[in-house]
């Protein structure tokens, strides 16, 4: 927003030439949305808990050490929204596509998560939103934001046969980590919507899952934010007439680098949270928080062209939903469990591990993972 009212005025006062700059910008996001999240933290943690006073907040399939946790707050991802959102706003372009993709996304996300949890609170009951209509709402968020910002909709020119065909802005093309992509980069043509949306929706679904434990998903969400502005800088930067995407043999994606803003704002928003969410926390994120970073961090795999690399990156939260798919799956047909409880960090509290052991050496594992996405880009 400050771009496209005070960079005109650059002529007249040189300093609002800074603006031009991503790097600017994208510093300047992720302190702002850092500076909202701290600041209007204690007074909405607060307003939590009295609207929510009397409510447990604690999933029932959680170890009965969760009890302690009784009280504490719920819907702290609104905070994160607020943050992130308000900040993408002021410092990024609001003529970028991509940008508004990835923020439509993550609000439409956040929409069906604080539906989920005020239902959850309203009715004092769990279940919240059914698990189905959760998978339909996000299906269709996908879609809308597809159809209506990442696609060109034309007429066929024969006047006999006219009709609407859309044209895809993003590449449809999948790429693969640590391979080049002038080796080898299959297109999936219409096959990429289903495997775009599928990346998306799964991709909300894990961190959703790994929200288990204070400060556990929110760190990881970090990193991942980190790791896709780099790579979303280096997707769309050309430094004096030369291409970074070209030099390291990636897909070139125009505009990619106005992500950079969005990343840093999640960023900023998300160290906000942890200050509260750290063990033991104030607050818990909630689904309106884990859909909707989720759902933000699937865009980003998509819009970067770094779908399956995300699956590196998102370990933590991949190695969470193949733990509970073996629990269920083996259950069904075996009536044993493989883990003591599944998601797989339950299974180590349960195996006696204090909570921030878990929590710390799941952090340590998300760095490392992202250093290997990292990695993945030179050796291409």
């Amino acid at each position: 927003m400050l771009y496209h009212f005070l960079y005109p005025l650059s002529a007249r006062v040189s300093l609002f030439n800074v603006l031009r700059y991503p790097s600017f910008r994208i510093v300047a996001a992720g302190l702002t949305a850092m500076v909202i999240g701290l600041i209007l933290g204690p007074a909405f943690i607060e307003r939590m808990r009295v609207l929510q006073y009397g409510a447990s907040n604690v999933r029932e399939d959680t170890p009965d050490g969760h009890k302690k946790k009784a009280g504490t707050p719920s819907m702290g991802g609104a905070l994160i929204l607020l943050s992130l959102a308000s900040s993408t706003l002021l410092w990024g372009r609001l003529d970028n596509r991509l940008v508004w993709a990835a923020l439509l996304v993550t609000i439409g996300y956040g929409a069906i998560g604080f539906t989920d949890d005020w239902l959850k609170l309203s009715r004092r009951d769990s279940r919240g939103l059914a698990g189905k209509k959760k998978l339909v709402f996000q299906v269709l968020v996908v879609l809308a934001v597809y159809y209506g910002l990442l696609t060109d909709w034309h007429v066929h020119a024969d006047p006999r046969f006219p009709w609407l065909f859309v044209g895809s802005r993003i590449d449809t093309h999948l790429t693969l980590p640590f391979i080049p992509t002038r080796l080898f980069d299959p297109d999936l043509g219409w096959l990429y919507l289903p495997f775009m949306v599928f990346v998306v929706v799964a991709t909300s679904n894990a961190v959703n899952l790994t929200d288990g434990l204070d400060g556990l998903a929110i760190f990881p969400t970090i990193i991942s934010a980190m790791t896709f502005l780099a790579l979303s800088y280096v997707a769309g930067s050309t430094i004096a007439g030369f291409s970074l995407a070209e030099y390291l043999r990636i897909v070139s994606i125009p505009g990619a680098e106005e992500l950079g803003v969005y990343c840093a704002a999640v960023f900023g928003a998300g160290v906000a949270f942890l200050w509260f969410n750290t063990y033991p926390a104030q607050v818990f994120m909630g689904d309106v928080g884990s859909l909707a970073l989720g759902g933000g961090l699937g865009m980003l795999a998509v819009l970067t062209k770094n779908e399956l690399a995300s699956a590196i990156l998102h370990g933590v939260f991949l190695a969470e939903t193949v733990s509970v798919i073996i629990q269920v799956t083996s259950f069904k047909y075996t009536g044993k469990r493989v883990f003591r409880m599944a998601p797989i960090h339950h299974h180590f509290e349960l195996k006696g591990w204090a909570e921030p052991k878990i929590i710390v050496r799941f952090w340590i594992i998300s760095v490392m993972l992202a250093l290997v996405a990292l990695m993945s880009i030179k050796l291409r």
